[in-house]
């Protein structure tokens, strides 16, 4: 398994080994020594794992949990294909508001570590994709906070090709902006506390990543 580390401090693309044969293909999304060689440390014990079924065009995000508690992610699509997206929404991380992107797909099997306390979304690029989430904590209602994905200052890419398809939710979601205005992002400093006082992989003191 190879693994990239992406211009979200501490996020992490992998990209395990296939095995195709006539029957078809076999693959690992996770390992967890490649996983530990490229962050650190093991991944964190799994309180919850989520499944999504998504049309063509429909957009997922820009979804994040209030940290404290945070929630870490691991994400791969089992189906379909999609953009996923991680952004650094953590206020005094050296990359905050810096987004970066991994195209899976059912070719490269690639699959993203998204850290404590940054935003990730997602946009399906086929009918009937699936994306399969690994989680460090359980879905708590009022934890869990939505920035908007069409906030012109992240500009983040949308097919040209494609109309968007939202929730109600994503759609109402304020701007990174606004959210920093209200107080409502995670701090960078408690994000890497809650993921053990570790500094992210891609962390050396006093630069930027």
């Amino acid at each position: 398994m190879k693994a990239r580390r992406l211009a979200v401090r501490g996020a992490i693309e992998f990209a395990p080994r296939v095995h195709p044969d006539e029957r078809g293909r076999f693959l690992s999304p996770f390992q967890e020594k490649a996983f530990t060689e490229a962050h650190g440390a093991p991944l964190f014990a799994v309180a919850q794992t989520n499944h999504s079924v998504s049309r063509r065009g429909v957009v997922r995000g820009i979804h994040y949990t209030a940290t404290p508690p945070g929630t870490a992610k691991y994400v791969y699509c089992a189906r379909g294909a999609a953009v996923d997206f991680v952004v650094d929404i953590r206020v005094g991380s050296p990359t905050f508001g810096r987004w970066d992107s991994v195209v899976m797909d059912q070719r490269d099997h690639r699959a993203t570590y998204v850290p404590v306390g940054v935003g990730h979304a997602f946009v399906a690029l086929q009918d009937d994709t699936v994306m399969s989430y690994m989680l460090s904590g359980s879905y708590v209602p009022e934890h869990e906070l939505a920035l908007s994905f069409l906030d012109p200052a992240l500009a983040l890419p949308l097919p040209s090709d494609m109309e968007p398809i939202l929730s109600e939710r994503d759609r109402a979601a304020v701007t990174l902006a606004v959210a920093r205005d209200k107080g409502l992002l995670p701090e960078y400093d408690h994000c890497v506390r809650v993921e053990g006082g570790r500094r992210p992989p891609n962390a050396q003191a006093g630069a930027d990543a």
